[in-house]
């Protein structure tokens, strides 16, 4: 038997948050009511009341209500649900959650469940799941369930929905894991379909010596999430061979990371390897998407929804001014491997993105920035050439040989 924290504003939607709980409570398990409204009086009774939420946030919650402040409401149960929700997890009292919430209530009640860890089930049944959700979800695993209808009053259309999310998060929580592998120590490894064949054969080397692999597409919204199962210390070592990411943060691509990639396993000291593939491009949409400043540039048309554009010989030497400024920050062991003849299949001799000038601007400026004993270590061939996976393999066993706790 679980306890299910169902979360939201009993305020407004205590009868819907209520009929949830009943269902779970039905299924075997326990729940734990837990109240974020502010204005009105709770609708069902709440086992932790909106007071704790609010004391959590350092706010007043009595002044809020007396200025009648929805915007300040929302902002204080924003900031207050996520430290009592994380509080309950890590004190062993919850082992899932679920809400149902508009725009006020997927704001907080997101916020609470993007403070969980990675794995722990979270179900969010929101009116906005059907648009843009990468706000409300960020790097976690929360699921979005559309609501379809307002989250307003029971009929029969949102009974069946809500019986749905109810049984879906109990399932959640009853999934038995496989055994097998959760014991091996983990590597984390940045991919694109540009980079695959590298990624695809590290792999294959790693599990054979007896790592786990968890690979990250470089899309942006899985650098920002590789770097936070980084931050989780989670990773023994990583093999950022993807750093793609960095070259949309630089000029403008849709897949950027934001300014911190690059910084968990510098920060917390696990062993890296960072190569620079993909950096020969940055990424955009549909053709009309590209900017009109960039329409003399060299492009590659991926498909009809992503259009490729190579980096020049200048934002390519300013990436290796970044990449090694990375480089420089770790308090662990890392080292660069470099690929000669091109950084992506499309960046290959012969191929449209084959730029010597930009490649050598890269390299030059990366190498020439580094801080003295980081090693480099370049190879005459293309990054997805199975020698480069077999050298970048190598290179990370080696550094996590030199830390202590992982020999």
């Amino acid at each position: 038997m679980a306890t299910i924290a169902v979360l939201g504003t009993l305020d407004t939607k205590g009868e819907e948050h209520g009929y949830v709980a009943s269902l779970i409570r039905t299924r075997g398990h326990q729940t734990l009511l837990i109240d974020v409204g502010a204005l009105e009086a709770p609708r069902v009774e709440p086992d932790i009341p909106r007071t704790e939420i609010a004391t959590a946030a350092g706010v007043d919650l009595d002044a809020i209500v007396a200025r009648r402040d929805r915007g300040e409401a929302v902002a204080a149960m924003t900031r207050g649900a996520p430290v009592v929700v994380s509080r309950l997890q890590q004190a062993g009292r919850i082992d899932a959650i679920i809400s149902l919430g508009g725009g006020g209530g997927t704001a907080i009640c997101t916020a609470a469940m993007r403070a969980l860890p990675i794995g722990f089930p979270k179900l969010m049944v929101s009116t906005l799941a059907s648009g843009n959700t990468a706000p409300y979800v960020g790097v976690k695993d929360i699921v979005m369930m559309p609501s379809v209808v307002d989250v307003a009053g029971l009929n029969r259309l949102s009974r069946r929905l809500l019986a749905q999310a109810a049984g879906a998060i109990c399932g959640m929580v009853e999934a038995q894991v496989p055994t097998g592998s959760t014991d091996k120590p983990v590597i984390v490894a940045s991919q694109f379909g540009n980079t695959t064949p590298c990624v695809t054969a590290a792999r294959k080397r790693l599990e054979d010596a007896g790592y786990e692999v968890m690979i990250f597409a470089a899309t942006g919204s899985g650098g920002r999430t590789m770097e936070s199962l980084i931050e989780s210390g989670v990773a023994t070592g990583v093999l950022d061979i993807t750093t793609t990411e960095w070259a949309d943060e630089l000029v403008g691509g849709v897949l950027t990371a934001g300014p911190t990639r690059c910084d968990a396993a510098s920060l917390h000291g696990i062993p890296a390897i960072l190569t620079p593939g993909c950096l020969d491009m940055v990424n955009f949409g549909e053709p009309a998407s590209v900017p009109a400043q960039f329409k003399d540039r060299r492009f590659y048309h991926h498909n009809a929804q992503v259009t490729l554009m190579r980096t020049n010989p200048e934002e390519c030497a300013e990436l290796g001014r970044i990449l090694a400024a990375k480089c420089n920050a770790s308090t662990g062991p890392v080292s660069v491997l470099i690929p000669l003849r091109g950084i992506s299949v499309i960046s290959a001799p012969g191929q449209p993105f084959h730029w010597p000038e930009a490649d050598a601007a890269l390299y030059g400026e990366w190498k020439r920035n580094l801080r003295p004993g980081i090693p480099v270590i370049e190879f005459d061939g293309n990054i997805n050439d199975p020698q480069f996976a077999r050298l970048c393999v190598a290179e990370l066993l080696r550094l996590i040989a030199t830390v202590p706790s992982h020999r």
